[in-house]
């Protein structure tokens, strides 16, 4: 009877401490989750507006800060993070770093920037992007119970290696480049070669840019009953020197020299001198420009073939005005180009040209893009007298007649779903 009645409370105590394990784990798990759900809650809420290129960035940012929420609509999020690029002048990239604070953030901007170079590899410029933007983040999640969660440390080994050195190149850069493709079949074979230099010295102050290039092209087809070859040539060079006049005012001059087989052109020489108005100051051209640019050219030319003209050479003189706008916005962003050129000789020698870039973001989840280019080409003063051949309007080896070209593009985009997009999950890619 005894035994009976030990083995009973044994089984009683066991079912007991079973059942107090799993309420506890239960309350624990709940309590666990809660919190979860509480700190998020919580947490600030960001929209990141990146550029195409930069969307590559992306998964590591979210990784590198987990600490905010991601939200796919701008009027969702308490922050909108906006990052524009420009080039340095060593060929690095600036990152500048918007922080627009809404809701109950509204009025608390900021603006931070970050300079990679050249040299640095992805890694180096994806992990200083991210580290600008979680700087830029601190002054809203300091105003959050998430800020008890984190904690900010010092790295005194970084410290101890910062130091400025002395530019012995005094802000030249130079850049060399040199391409092939081999291309063949049975019956087809084709050789391309082009090279590239690039010389720039850019500085607050003055700005020089040299760019040269050269291109030679091989086409080859051989069928049972015909042959053909193709050649086609070309090389430029341009140059274009900058002075600073101030917040507004830029003075300067662009040339070059150029040949082409394609524009029936032996040696094309080229001057201008140009001045340029930006209606925003030049310190907000990551977000905002209005570029208004007048130049007078001095033309010297020299053709290939007789032209339509009954020319082989020429001098002549000519005036072109640019008026370009760059804005990025939250509502998405412009660039587009207004250009207009005629030749003093003869005004009906002109070329109107439009050309623009728009992304709008519509409402939640809708976005449309579009690209476009279109000219009105009354200055085609190369064009060659002999007509071209079928082959060559079929290899594009001769430039046509035409009075205008064009070129339009649209897109849509539409999410839809929950407005957070923290999670980041790389399997089989992304």
């Amino acid at each position: 009877m005894k035994n009976i009645t030990a083995n009973t409370i044994v089984q009683r105590l066991l079912i007991m401490f079973l059942f107090i394990a799993t309420f506890t784990q239960t309350v624990i798990a709940y309590d666990l989750t809660a919190a979860k759900k509480s700190w998020k809650d919580n947490a600030v809420k960001i929209f990141l507006d990146l550029s195409y290129r930069q969307k590559k960035y992306t998964d590591y940012i979210k990784t590198e800060i987990p600490f905010v929420n991601y939200v796919r609509d701008r009027k969702q999020a308490h922050v909108f993070v906006m990052v524009t690029t420009q080039r340095t002048g060593s060929n690095g990239t600036e990152f500048t770093v918007t922080f627009l604070g809404q809701d109950k953030f509204t009025g608390m901007n900021d603006t931070l920037k970050y300079v990679s170079k050249k040299t640095d590899t992805e890694e180096i410029t994806r992990e200083g992007l991210s580290q600008t933007i979680k700087m830029g983040l601190m002054r809203y999640v300091a105003r959050t119970p998430v800020s008890n969660m984190l904690k900010i440390k010092f790295n005194k080994n970084i410290a101890k290696n910062r130091y400025i050195s002395n530019d012995k190149w005094d802000h030249w850069v130079f850049g060399i480049n040199l391409s092939s493709r081999l291309r063949g079949q049975e019956s087809t074979k084709s050789n391309n070669v082009e090279g590239t230099v690039t010389i720039d010295r850019i500085t607050d102050a003055l700005k020089v840019s040299v760019f040269a290039r050269a291109e030679h092209d091989d086409k080859r087809y051989n069928f049972s009953d015909y042959q053909y070859s193709s050649t086609s040539k070309s090389y430029e060079f341009r140059s274009t020197v900058v002075k600073s006049l101030g917040e507004h005012w830029s003075a300067g001059f662009t040339s070059s020299l150029n040949s082409s087989t394609y524009s029936n052109e032996d040696l094309f020489a080229y001057f201008a001198p140009a001045l340029e108005y930006d209606i925003f100051p030049y310190s907000q051209s990551t977000r905002k420009q209005f570029r208004i640019m007048y130049r007078v050219g001095y033309h010297n030319n020299k053709y290939i073939e007789e032209t339509i003209y009954d020319k082989t050479q020429e001098v002549l003189f000519s005036e072109r005005l640019d008026a370009t706008i760059e804005l990025r916005e939250r509502w998405g962003s412009i660039h587009t180009t207004l250009s207009g050129s005629h030749y003093f000789h003869d005004f009906d020698k002109n070329q109107l040209r439009l050309s623009g870039f728009f992304s709008f973001r519509l409402f939640e989840g809708f976005e449309l893009t579009a690209h476009g280019r279109v000219s009105i080409i009354h200055d085609q003063i190369s064009l060659a007298k002999e007509e071209a051949t079928e082959e060559e309007i079929l290899l594009q080896r001769k430039q046509l007649a035409t009075q205008y070209n064009y070129s339009v593009s649209f897109g849509i985009r539409f999410t839809f779903g929950s407005i957070y997009n923290n999670i980041v999950n790389p399997r089989f890619g992304n």
